[in-house]
């Protein structure tokens, strides 16, 4: 394997690793970066650009992470309010009036980004092009009663998060998550990441889609519990309805989704640009900007909801938009948070020991939340620690 980039010396396991993801584990294209306290010491890229494709994977090329783009969209909110424009404990009726219709009057903007909503699913799906015009996804979620008592459980927001954080940034700032992702932390710090792709980007990003884990792979299957197979497996439960709430699934390699602004799932980034992000919201970044102050920093990876989760079943936990370290997704170290995206992609910081990580593939696997080649180069991390 043809493994472009740099480790900085103590870091050669995360090389090793990520050579054997594709040895090893069925990777087709992707690529690895690593901070420590502020400074890079692993940058990696190897494979194929197109999952389904030849041409080789270059230093700036990006992908669609999925759910990855949850927890940038989770430092908006969080921003906002370290600013004094947005109440984490207020109702989210007072930003959206609107959204205050059957039984959500006292959904807070804390439950939005701990999962705690009860609004997971819609009773109608929206179509591919509903889910990306901006309009239908806030209408209908104001419309949408809860499938529990807001606050009291919780419940992965697979897709709705979208459309809930969203609308809830536009109606505070009056510009598109998109817009302020892009004017506010992604310009400033240097990001490649994008939440509704610039045309004038497109060429960077290549074409993600399914891979099957390799059968020999030793010691790689993950063979989900009962529960679960059977409650994506059921059309009425709220694990198949989350993910279904858009119907048919869209096409992500369609040029009008990777220009939609989906926070939920419709981020493209480059793996250095996560790992970059991640490191900001935990310190310096090369002597530049730190996004988060401390205060914000502890509401990020302060546990709001942890337990059976009502949508992927299994337990998980939350803090304020971010996923924390847990059984069913594993990160660095017990103070770690990050988010994954489903199928593979992963984005993660621990400030105990100052470490930030993007991983970014173009080759996705059934799993959401510990994918086994994300977790190989966190182990290979953990060891150069």
């Amino acid at each position: 394997m043809d493994v472009q980039g740099t480790v900085a010396e103590g870091f050669e396991a995360v090389r090793d690793a990520f050579v054997r993801n594709f040895e090893e584990r069925g990777e087709r294209g992707a690529a690895v970066a690593v901070y420590r306290h502020g400074v890079k010491v692993a940058d990696l890229w190897a494979g194929t650009r197109d999952v389904d494709g030849e041409e080789p994977w270059a230093v700036d090329t990006a992908q669609v992470v999925r759910s990855v783009t949850k927890g940038v969209a989770a430092a908006v909110v969080l921003l906002l309010h370290q600013r004094g424009q947005i109440d984490l404990d207020a109702p989210v009726g007072t930003y959206w009036p609107e959204f205050k219709a059957a039984g959500k009057e006292r959904v807070l903007v804390r439950h939005l980004l701990s999962h705690r909503a009860g609004l997971p699913v819609l009773d109608r799906p929206l179509t591919p092009a509903e889910a990306i015009d901006a309009r239908s996804g806030p209408a209908a979620l104001a419309a949408q009663r809860p499938a529990w008592e807001p606050g009291t459980d919780h419940g992965y927001h697979a897709q709705t998060y979208s459309w809930l954080v969203a609308e809830l940034i536009r109606r505070v700032t009056g510009r598109t998550v998109g817009r302020w992702v892009a004017e506010e932390i992604a310009r400033p710090l240097g990001l490649d990441f994008w939440i509704g792709l610039p045309a004038e980007e497109a060429h960077r990003v290549g074409r993600i889609g399914p891979v099957e884990e390799p059968p020999t792979a030793p010691g790689l299957t993950l063979r989900p519990k009962r529960a679960v197979s059977a409650a994506y497996l059921d059309p009425d439960s709220l694990t198949r309805r989350a993910f279904g709430a858009i119907d048919p699934l869209p096409d992500e390699n369609d040029p009008g989704y990777r220009a939609a602004e989906l926070p939920a799932s419709g981020g493209i980034s480059t793996a250095r640009a996560l790992a970059r992000f991640y490191a900001a919201t935990i310190g310096d970044v090369d002597g530049g900007r730190r996004l988060f102050a401390p205060a914000t920093l502890t509401l990020a990876r302060t546990e709001e909801s942890a337990g059976p989760d009502r949508v992927l079943i299994v337990p998980t936990r939350y803090g304020l938009g971010f996923m924390l370290h847990g059984a069913a997704a594993p990160l660095l170290g017990p103070g770690s948070f990050g988010h994954p995206g489903r199928g593979g992609s992963l984005g993660l910081a621990d400030p105990e020991s100052g470490v930030a990580l993007g991983y970014v593939t173009n080759g996705l696997r059934k799993g959401v939340t510990a994918d086994p080649r994300a977790q190989a180069l966190i182990r290979a991390v953990r060891s150069a620690l």
